[in-house]
């Protein structure tokens, strides 16, 4: 949502994140469209609202999915009018703001059992995403971890942690039922914990994720074959090298013969023979002449 405000017209505006779940039922109301004050108990002075807050900007209205039934008919108003009531104001106010709005709810599900208007649905779902969990998207698990765990080992003056290629292994196949949000706490933990630089071995990640690669089945313990961690903390020329290494392994291992295995990977004969070499794979010593 934020990325998405950063590209649009509103992006010099406010960008204000509002979770649905994060506040009291009977303040929900006041929280989002604003009260006068002496307008209820404790209502001691003027309050605007977040949703005019973020007038001129974006507001992000998280787990929308779970926002109850009597607040959601009022929702429905304010976008199909574009103004919002403040309790205790006489006349509606005029807000212009852009909303977007996100859950991890099944939302065609609630609408069928009627805990989601579906008249606020349709008025939502003008541009739908669908973000795959976060168990679906392995490949972006490396940089998610190593973005969070730098990110806060910067605020706790940690230095430079780092994680093992076993550790980042174990979160790769961890299936993460809090998303990305569960990762970026998980890193935090880490960082805590973690003595300045160290690197961080599968013993320092909680028992979950710890414990979870034991349970999973057999088949599902190890990466599968077309795919390959690397640490993006390293050297981009190490990088590479664990890359390419890689990559020969997986062709001798999925061909019959050497001039297959240089033809998936688009090199010649003698460079798949040099890079073995290089590499320290298994080589057949040249005969006659030829390269092995």
């Amino acid at each position: 949502a934020r990325l998405i405000h950063s590209y649009s017209p509103r992006a010099a505006k406010t960008f204000l994140p509002f979770n649905c779940t994060a506040t009291p039922r009977d303040m929900l109301d006041s929280q989002l469209f604003g009260h006068r004050k002496g307008a209820f108990t404790g209502a001691s002075e003027n309050f605007a609202g977040v949703i005019r807050a973020a007038g001129g900007g974006t507001l992000f209205l998280d787990e929308i999915g779970e926002s109850t039934l009597d607040i959601q008919p009022k929702l429905l108003r304010f976008l199909e009018s574009g103004e919002v009531h403040p309790i205790g104001e006489t006349h509606p106010q005029r807000v212009d703001v852009r909303v977007i709005a996100a859950t991890n709810a099944d939302v065609d599900a609630l609408v069928s059992q009627g805990r989601f208007r579906e008249d606020l649905f349709y008025r939502l779902n003008i541009v739908r995403l669908h973000i795959p969990p976060l168990r679906e998207r392995r490949v972006e698990i490396p940089a998610l971890a190593n973005h969070y765990l730098q990110k806060y080992a910067k605020e706790m003056n940690k230095g430079e942690l780092r994680l093992s290629e076993e550790t980042m292994e174990y979160l790769v196949l961890y299936r993460w039922p809090g998303n990305v949000r569960q990762l970026a706490n998980e890193m935090r933990r880490l960082a805590a914990l973690a003595d300045p630089g160290a690197v961080l071995m599968p013993e320092h990640l909680c028992a979950d994720i710890a414990a979870s690669r034991r349970t999973l089945p057999a088949d599902e313990r190890t990466l599968d074959a077309n795919e390959i961690v690397v640490r993006i903390d390293q050297p981009f020329g190490a990088a590479v090298q664990h890359l390419e290494r890689a990559m020969v392994q997986a062709a001798l291992a999925r061909t019959s013969g050497v001039d297959e295995a240089a033809k998936l990977l688009g090199v010649s004969r003698k460079g798949l023979y040099l890079k073995r070499l290089r590499y320290g794979l298994e080589i057949e010593r040249p005969t006659n002449g030829e390269v092995a």
